[in-house]
């Protein structure tokens, strides 16, 4: 008996125990619940405020793009303003010729009883008409094709439409009869202003207009001093196919057959050049061959010359001596280390006479420089051969 109510109270303390159990799982089953939806409704949020910023960032970038794209925009138009002010003034004109143009043409239409609707399509006609046919010449032109059938075109029908306000203006301001000008030319005035602006600035400019007059002078010229050549290149640009061969290429073509050289040269000038240089080589052969009797008429001519204040040159006659004064030279401090003796000199004197001669001959003053360059000497021995070699000459002229 006390073996089934202890048997009874095991099974009651176990199935206590297993409430209990069950009881903690189903709580902790109810926390992970509610941890789980913790957790998504954070992600939720999170996802929800990723993409609030994310969609704070797109429409911030759209209202930046968007400024920009204004901002470069009117960038843009006072770039084209700036450069373009002529055109802006030009299409304010336009407007304020063609209004009051179509307004009297209108008035002038009604005040001759005709109805309305009427009027305002044929004053659309006439001023219509003009710039459709200027419009069309236009494209015409920007196409290469002849414009000029479009320009009378627009002349005419404007000039009908100035025409019918000149009338109107009679008409209505009798009083006032300069009015009738005034609406008369706001017909043309408009056709003229877009006329200069497309036609007036596409004219040669001073460079250009300079250089085609300078290169009609020289194919005047050309034809001038050279018509047989001249007449031979259009034979030959004759002869070929249209553009094949320009004028320049044709000319020099034609100078090589006639002289057998390049342009420019011929056989009569090379004759000629070679004779002066045969020329220029016999005067120096026969200077050198009588050196000591032009160094004598040289230095008499010197002394005898009565305006010798006149003939301030570089070098004189003969290149001895000089009219102007030379510049001081400093000369180097004497001491036995530098320059040679006046016994060394003594034996280079000969050569420094021969080397003042060649300086002569050559159209030179006698200098220390020149004299050093020659003998391959120092300066300071330059200048004392330098004096003794002018010394040396004056008395020998003497």
């Amino acid at each position: 008996m006390s073996t089934y109510r202890e048997d009874r109270r095991a099974d009651r303390a176990a199935e206590r125990a297993q409430d209990r159990e069950d009881r903690r799982l189903e709580l902790d089953a109810q926390r992970e619940r509610e941890a789980a939806k913790a957790e998504e409704k954070r992600k939720d949020a999170d996802a929800k405020r990723r993409q609030e910023q994310a969609d704070k960032k797109a429409r911030q970038a759209e209202a930046a793009a968007k400024k920009a794209a204004a901002a470069a925009r009117r960038a843009r138009l006072i770039r084209w303003l700036k450069a373009n002010p002529a055109t802006l003034f030009v299409a304010f004109v336009m407007v304020a010729s063609i209004v009051p143009a179509i307004l009297s043409q209108i008035g002038a239409l009604t005040g001759a009883s005709v109805a309305a609707p009427m009027a305002g399509l044929l004053a659309a006609m006439l001023e219509g008409g003009a710039w459709a046919i200027t419009f069309m010449g236009k494209q015409a032109e920007d196409a290469g094709r002849e414009p000029r059938k479009y320009r009378i075109g627009t002349w005419a029908v404007a000039t009908v439409a100035a025409a019918v306000n000149f009338w109107h203006g009679l008409e209505a301001y009798g009083e006032h009869p300069w009015v009738a000008f005034v609406l008369g030319a706001s017909s043309l005035f408009a056709i003229y202003i877009w006329d200069l602006k497309t036609h007036g600035s596409h004219g040669k400019t001073k460079a250009e207009k300079q250089a085609e007059k300078e290169r009609r002078a020289h194919v005047s010229a050309r034809r001038k001093h050279h018509p047989q050549i001249v007449e031979q290149a259009v034979k030959l640009q004759a002869a070929l196919p249209y553009g094949a061969l320009d004028d320049e290429a044709a000319f020099a073509a034609a100078w090589r057959i006639h002289t057998g050289a390049e342009p420019g040269l011929s056989a009569q000038l090379y004759a000629t050049a070679t004779e002066a240089v045969l020329q220029l080589g016999a005067a120096f052969e026969l200077g050198d061959n009588v050196r000591e009797e032009l160094l004598e008429t040289g230095f008499k001519a010197t002394r005898l010359n009565p305006f010798a204040e006149l003939t301030q040159t570089p070098t004189t006659q003969a290149g001895i001596g000089s009219n102007a004064p030379e510049p001081p030279v400093d000369k180097p401090r004497e001491t036995p280390a530098r320059g040679r003796s006046a016994e060394e000199l003594n034996e280079l004197l000969p050569d420094a006479l021969s080397a003042a001669a060649e300086l002569v001959a050559e159209g030179k003053q006698i200098s220390a420089s020149g004299l050093a360059k020659k003998l391959q000497i120092r300066r300071e021995d330059a200048l004392k051969l330098r004096d003794r070699v002018i010394e040396q000459r004056r008395l020998h002229v003497a």
